[in-house]
């Protein structure tokens, strides 16, 4: 095998791609890699991917070839693909679409041209509750109440099955957008946003209607999920992270659309309205009085025939949700992301569930054009105190992390970043309200936590967006679609673990366009040599997959009035 000192890329038999990040086109190459393989580990010399069943099938989904796929891999790597790499990128590919879901009446047919596949599927005793019932050597018949669970058993089972049985009008519901026709809060879409609706919509045809887009934080998935609507032209249920997100999207659709107040409810703890157009948050649908009673508000499914769902932050969707919407195949779905990521690993049910990605925006691509601000990623690192030190050393896994993220020092920190940037707007942000407060007492600035009414949240986020208040700490209520379009520095003192979705969130907060250089700052304060610098590197890796930096610094504390001030505290 050829060996071409001056390409990038080392293929490996395990599906694992390593590429050298010091390459004068990594950037190009990473972009590449990211349609199909997802990375695992960024070290600074070199980052490894690694393919998978799921990242090729939403490859293929998107319309990537094997062919594209393999060409791209032989293109850039030092020694070939090997093999046997090739044939799996090619049977893993050829899965998507191999088997096929279509309607006939009121039942739905499960087709395949290779007759083995079909012969397999008999043979499998999972399938069988599922009343699967022989047509021809190429047809499976079943009962539409099945369509959801059979698509999530046979992802299992390999066979990412391709859904073109249609889906229900529903309701209809006219919504014209104020798209530069000279009335107030005319808006008109940019060019990757229309690419987005349409990749979603693909024309009306049966491949087109459920999906997911995935598009930074800052790039207008609530515009994109309104025009969305504005092109299907029905009634829509919204589900979203929080009751601010809520508002938000009332807000953004009264604007933006000729939609009248009246048609659009609010669904959370506070109201209880169904309307036309009806914005949900994910808590109240998975709320029940105890773990053994039933989901009181789950119903919302079918209290009106929506035409669409729309799925935001559909990387948070609860386990309930999911059940749900294995119900209701036959509506389409909507999933608006910045990452497809997810803790809990269900990235396969999203797939089979809401749909595979139809569309991906890179962040790097959008900050180039200018469409959301550059950001600088700076670690901090610092030191712990040695009383600090000697608790954290004989304390248990999860006691070291907190009391890595608490590590008093980082209030001087704190300070020493407020100082380095006096004017501009400022986001503090933490997982621990204690430590939160701590920072509250010592800048002075206002604190939000989920213990504070919505309406007060609301207030501050207010001031904050208008300018009257500069510095603002937030708990992890601040995680997820809270507008703050003026903020440009973030500073992070604590996080949930590894947690790569919430490390995206954060830097989100300040990804909107600024005047002037159009520049953020991101600071991940971390005590050194801990658990959570460890946690730190995992937190990073969808961030550097996306193209972002993290420059390293640390922080030398040698005062006596800093030792004296973190032993005091």
């Amino acid at each position: 095998m050829p060996f071409h000192k001056e390409r990038p890329l080392v293929v490996q038999n395990d599906f694992c791609i390593l590429l050298e990040t010091r390459h004068p086109d990594f950037d190009e190459v990473r972009a590449g890699l990211m349609r199909f393989a997802d990375l695992v580990k960024s070290p600074d010399n070199i980052h490894t991917y690694r393919m998978s069943s799921l990242s090729l099938w939403n490859a293929a989904a998107a319309g990537v070839t094997a062919e594209e796929v393999t060409d791209f891999l032989e293109r850039w790597a030092k020694f070939g693909v090997p093999a046997a790499v090739r044939q799996d990128i090619r049977r893993f590919i050829e899965r998507y679409g191999l088997v096929r879901i279509e309607k006939l009446g009121e039942d739905l047919l499960l087709i395949s041209e290779d007759v083995d596949v079909i012969k397999e599927m008999v043979s499998y005793k999972s399938l069988r509750s599922y009343g699967l019932c022989q047509v021809d050597t190429q047809t499976l018949r079943f009962s539409s109440l099945h369509r959801g669970m059979l698509k999530q058993e046979l992802i299992k089972l390999g066979y990412p099955v391709e859904d073109l049985a249609g889906y229900s009008q529903g309701e209809s519901l006219p919504i014209r957008l104020k798209m530069e026709d000279g009335e107030e809060g005319t808006f008109s879409l940019r060019d990757y946003q229309h690419k987005a609706v349409e990749s979603f919509y693909k024309e009306g045809s049966l491949r087109g209607g459920s999906g997911v887009l995935v598009l930074p934080c800052g790039a207008g998935k609530t515009v994109i999920g309104i025009a969305a609507m504005g092109r299907l032209g029905c009634a829509t249920l919204i589900l979203t992270s929080n009751s601010t997100s809520v508002r938000q999207w009332k807000r953004e659709i009264l604007e933006k659309t000729d939609v009248s107040e009246d048609m659009v409810g609010e669904y959370t703890g506070a109201l209880k309205e169904v309307r036309p157009i009806t914005i949900a948050t994910y808590q109240i649908l998975t709320y029940r009085k105890s773990k053994d009673d039933p989901f009181v508000h789950m119903d919302l499914f079918n209290k009106r025939d929506w035409g669409l769902i729309v799925y935001d932050e559909v990387h948070l969707l609860p386990a309930p949700v999911f059940r749900m919407t294995a119900e209701i195949q036959a509506t389409r779905r909507l999933g608006l992301t910045a990452t497809l990521i997810r803790e809990d690993g269900r990235e396969d049910d999203v797939f089979s569930l809401v749909g595979p990605k139809r569309y991906e925006m890179p962040w790097k691509d959008l900050e180039t054009k200018g469409w959301i601000a550059g950001v600088e990623c700076v670690e901090l690192r610092v030191p712990m105190p040695d009383h600090v030190r000697e608790s954290y050393e004989t304390a248990d896994a999860r006691q070291k992390m907190r009391c890595a993220s608490v590590n008093p020092l980082k209030l001087d920190a704190v300070d020493d970043l407020l100082r380095k940037h006096p004017t501009e707007p400022v986001l503090i942000i933490g997982q621990y309200l204690e430590q939160l407060h701590q920072i509250a007492e010592r800048t002075d600035a206002p604190m939000i936590s989920g213990e504070m009414a919505h309406e007060k949240r609301e207030k501050l986020y207010s001031a904050f967006r208008s300018g009257e208040i500069r510095v603002l700490i937030v708990s992890k209520v601040a995680n997820f679609a809270v507008d703050l379009p003026d903020a440009a520095v973030a500073v992070q003192v604590s996080g949930s673990f590894g947690s790569r979705q919430e490390e995206a969130q954060r830097l989100g907060r300040i990804l909107r366009p600024k005047s002037g250089a159009n520049q953020a700052y991101f600071y991940s304060i971390v005590s050194e040599d801990t658990k959570e610098q460890e946690f730190a590197l995992n937190r990073q890796l969808f961030l550097i997959e996306q193209g972002y930096r993290y420059r390293i610094e640390s922080m030398n504390v040698t005062t006596k009035r800093n030792e004296e001030g973190a032993a005091a505290k």
